[in-house]
């Protein structure tokens, strides 16, 4: 190729973006060194990699917050992906961020996570007698479990963003930094949409002190949030917002809490997804050659069942899951004679 389009890129980069912004061209790299694309940054490699990922495709099976919905609308582990990701460019660019670096990361944030959601977590910390955190996982998909067992050989930064994607963890980037503060904006927003959609939440039952600051619709909400970040946010190393907004974002965090996260009518199912999870496991545990080949090989070259036991099943849909379930223990139906 005589014209080498990434150069060009990675120039642009230092013309254009923030002091504070990562750049492709100064990157710490992959864990194993790769000759570069004439037409792709470090950072849009990332990217694709993790949208032609398989894990990536099976977010669209996998529970955001209501199990099993009825009804084509509701946000699935993929959807919330979009969320995030389109919330978390829109930030990138209007504060002169890394917009390739933020969107990869924003992509890869929750490949780790379980079937039904958090549910899923949680019942994988109790029965293997370690903590199950999807962030974790998250990495170690992109690190060990995909492409065979090979990983996706990412960058440094996009690792480090989906690790620290999480509220109590430093990102060492901004653009790891919008990405966190991302993932709580599409959530809050989207889990209030799916609970109106499901008639256990009113708009007009939010707490009207808070949405008297952020908005009365999703819509003027996100539109509040994400330009207060951006007007203050604008040559800085950390995305910002003014504290009434700050203190109203995350007081409706707590309202979602008490309202929905905990609603049974959202949440009953979960009782019976955590006795899939949880009998799942202990049938791996006890049989671990009917996961598939490459985890038998994984147990063969030293990991601990404990380990493989939850990545195997962390990858499932939730499809598969009940599936799976129904295969083991569920008895079928007689042929016909």
């Amino acid at each position: 190729m005589n014209i080498n389009i990434r150069e060009r890129f990675e120039k642009e980069e230092h013309e254009f973006l923030s002091k504070y912004a990562a750049f492709a061209d100064q990157s710490k790299g992959r864990d194993y060194p790769e000759e570069e694309s004439p037409m792709r940054t470090m950072f849009q490699r990332d990217r694709d990699r993790i949208i032609h990922s398989k894990s990536f495709r099976r977010l669209k099976h996998k529970t955001q917050v209501f199990l099993a919905p009825y009804g084509d609308h509701y946000r699935t582990r993929l959807t919330h992906t979009l969320e995030v990701s389109q919330i978390a460019r829109s930030i990138a660019k209007a504060i002169r961020a890394n917009e390739d670096l933020t969107e990869a990361i924003a992509l890869g944030h929750d490949l780790g996570h379980t079937p039904f959601g958090h549910a899923g977590e949680r019942a994988l910390t109790k029965v293997s007698g370690r903590p199950f955190r999807h962030n974790e996982q998250s990495v170690r998909v992109v690190e060990k479990l995909e492409n065979n067992g090979k990983g996706l050989n990412l960058t440094w930064e996009v690792r480090n963003g989906i690790l620290c994607h999480k509220t109590s963890l430093e990102p060492a980037t901004l653009e790891g930094d919008i990405v966190r503060m991302s993932d709580k904006i599409a959530y809050i927003n989207h889990d209030i949409d799916d609970g109106i959609r499901a008639e256990i939440l009113q708009e007009e039952d939010l707490p009207r002190d808070l949405t008297n600051i952020l908005g009365h619709s999703t819509r003027d909400r996100l539109n509040t949030i994400i330009l207060n970040i951006v007007e203050n946010s604008q040559d800085t190393s950390r995305v910002t917002m003014t504290k009434e907004v700050s203190d109203a974002l995350f007081d409706l965090r707590q309202y979602m809490f008490e309202e929905l996260y905990t609603n049974q009518r959202a949440k009953g199912e979960e009782g019976k997804a955590c006795d899939i999870i949880e009998m799942l496991y202990q049938h791996y545990y006890e049989n671990p050659q009917d996961m598939t080949k490459e985890y038998e090989d994984m147990l063969s070259n030293g990991e601990s069942k404990e380990t493989v036991v939850c990545d195997y099943i962390s990858g499932m849909t939730d499809n598969y899951a009940v599936m799976k379930y129904s295969e083991y223990f569920i008895p079928q139906g007689w042929g016909m004679f």
